[in-house]
């Protein structure tokens, strides 16, 4: 099996930094970069654009985030962002009263806030899967989703990885668990499409959103929505003239059939024709489905591993490895405030980020042994005697 290799050359990144914050905002390779500033030109000339510029662009992006998760490109909409998403599985879904929405404690905001604001009105409980003091966020959902005289689960509104302590939710069995309950699924998969092993035709999840500007080596303000066919027929949040099925401006009748598109197309965010970004977003994914999210994930594994195993001899404390992600190791200092850590790595050009009290280090495929030696030597001497 051949090992994927540093791709730092592709990142204009110097050498004197030490860049351990992708779960954070992502890095942006040199040829996405050279996108972005041809797209820009392109916007100031609109009248060289083909007529068929638009559609090709967001088929092209459409179809590269659907090979990430194993969707088909029908079932992908164009959205700008995770809470988007999250706020057309609250517009589509209903909840029987009484029952009982699930989030993680400490979870990002995306997958979380939108039932804070309709569990109240819906009477339904907001439910938070509290923090495991094993590390063991699978059997924790699943205890949640299956104790004893509790309500039924209406949904599961999690992440798959979770943001703050890279903790895994192996989510197989969740969703199982779920099904048979008559519950559904929304997975918020920001921090594991790209590195992590996901196919939604295996999974069957209800929803799956994830954006470009962490792992997906893309611009902020592109991410992508699946919406199983059982809820395709939901009204999506925008009334849009794409969103119906024939509604154009070179029609002579303009709105010659406002009845929404059959599939996923119809949730595309208004404004989707951002020349821009939509480009970027596209390279950067298929740049990651060219590398293949199994080797960027073992290449990811070998940093964190090290990293975790000699941090570990100097009182680091992390999770064990099985339960968490290949590509987020989240270490409990046992000197300084992970901030004041933080903020000393930083002043030496290594840049990592301090998460629940505990400091976050997140690296990509620009990362190299250089880069390694020096967190590890930092963090022996920060520790203090």
């Amino acid at each position: 099996m051949t090992m994927l290799e540093s791709q730092r050359a592709l990142f204009d990144l110097p050498r004197e930094v030490a860049y351990f914050n992708a779960a954070g905002i992502g890095l942006l390779p040199r040829p996405v970069v050279e996108a972005g500033r041809a797209a820009v030109a392109r916007k100031a000339q609109p009248w060289r654009l083909a007529a068929d510029f638009a559609d090709a662009q967001h088929q092209r992006a459409r179809d590269a985030a659907a090979r990430l998760i194993g969707a088909a490109a029908d079932d992908v909409a164009l959205i700008s962002s995770v809470s988007y998403g999250v706020a057309v599985a609250g517009k589509i879904l209903s909840h029987e009263t009484g029952s009982r929405i699930l989030v993680l404690a400490d979870d990002h905001a995306s997958p979380v806030l939108e039932w804070h604001a309709r569990a109240p009105l819906e009477g339904v409980t907001l439910e938070t899967v509290p923090k495991p003091a094993s590390g063991d966020w699978t059997a924790a959902v699943l205890e949640a989703i299956e104790r004893a005289g509790a309500p039924p689960v209406s949904l599961a509104s999690i992440s798959s990885v979770h943001w703050a302590d890279g903790g895994v939710v192996d989510l197989a069995p969740v969703a199982a668990a779920l099904r048979r309950q008559g519950g559904r699924l929304l997975v918020d998969a920001t921090q594991a499409v790209g590195v992590c092993e996901i196919d939604v035709a295996r999974l069957d999840p209800d929803f799956l959103v994830f954006p470009t500007y962490k792992w997906l080596l893309g611009p902020y303000g592109r991410a992508f929505l699946y919406v199983a066919r059982r809820h395709q027929e939901g009204v999506p949040l925008e009334q849009t003239a794409f969103g119906r099925r024939d509604v154009r401006g070179e029609n002579a009748v303009y709105l010659a059939d406002t009845r929404y598109r059959p599939d996923a197309r119809r949730f595309d965010m208004g404004e989707r024709d951002h020349f821009i970004s939509m480009e970027m977003a596209a390279i950067g994914m298929e740049m990651l489905l060219a590398w293949g999210p199994a080797a960027v994930a073992r290449h990811l594994q070998g940093i964190t591993r090290q990293i975790a195993e000699a941090a570990g001899e100097i009182g680091y404390s992390a999770l064990p490895e099985p339960l968490r992600a290949p590509h987020i190791l989240s270490l409990a200092p046992p000197g300084l405030a992970a901030a004041d850590l933080v903020a000393a790595l930083s002043r030496e050009q290594i840049f990592a980020a301090p998460r629940i009290g505990r400091l976050r280090v997140s690296p990509h495929l620009h990362n190299d042994g250089a880069d390694i030696d020096r967190l590890l030597e930092a963090l022996r001497r920060l520790r203090g005697p």
